[in-house]
């Protein structure tokens, strides 16, 4: 059997990072639709209703139990409602290296939460799941998901040409990456849990 991360719920200040249910149907098509998540992530077009039902039901839960990773429906306080995902894949577990990735609903942007989610997923990891190395790839255009990774502690390691695949066709993607001692100073997130 292969190694998996545990069925985990992850709180911050503002967020609960928690496992997908079919209460999240409704905002994972509203965020997977959405032009600008089309634009750089290669999902389903059009994204429907059974795409999220099935993400939400069987997919997202099925990656955690093949030891692929982990995916985290990320939702504020107090409202409950979805505002991103957040996952862990192509977890590399003899070198406990794994690849973080996100999406933010439209209507929750611009406000932090991916740097949040993403810092609080390093901080357990490192500090619980005791990896070693965390990575973040970036199509080269994406300037909003490059600013998520700086914010969020990440550092800039070079460019992969062509290595990304979006609906406009192949993409260099930019390597971020950070290692447990690189963790954002000062900040509290997932500290006061």
């Amino acid at each position: 059997m292969p190694e998996t991360f545990p069925e985990t719920t992850l709180r911050s200040e503002r967020l609960t990072l928690r496992p997908f249910s079919a209460l999240d149907i409704p905002g994972v098509q509203v965020g997977c639709s959405d032009t600008a998540t089309q634009r750089w992530l290669p999902l389903a077009r059009p994204y429907t209703r059974d795409n999220a039902t099935t993400w939400c039901t069987v997919t997202a839960h099925a990656l955690r139990e093949s030891g692929d990773g982990i995916h985290f429906a990320v939702t504020g306080h107090p409202s409950a409602r979805l505002v991103a995902n957040v996952g862990l894949r192509h977890t590399d577990w003899d070198t406990l290296t794994t690849e973080i990735g996100y999406w933010v609903s439209p209507g929750a942007r611009g406000d932090g939460i991916a740097a949040e989610a993403v810092r609080r997923v390093a901080e357990w990891l490192f500090t619980e799941r005791s990896f070693e190395r965390l990575e973040l790839r970036a199509a080269e255009g994406n300037t909003a998901s490059r600013r998520v990774a700086v914010k969020a502690g990440m550092t800039q390691e070079g460019v992969l040409r062509s290595a990304g695949v979006t609906h406009g066709g192949r993409v260099n993607l930019v390597l971020f990456a950070c290692l447990p001692d690189e963790t954002v100073p000062g900040d509290d997130v997932g500290r006061r849990m």
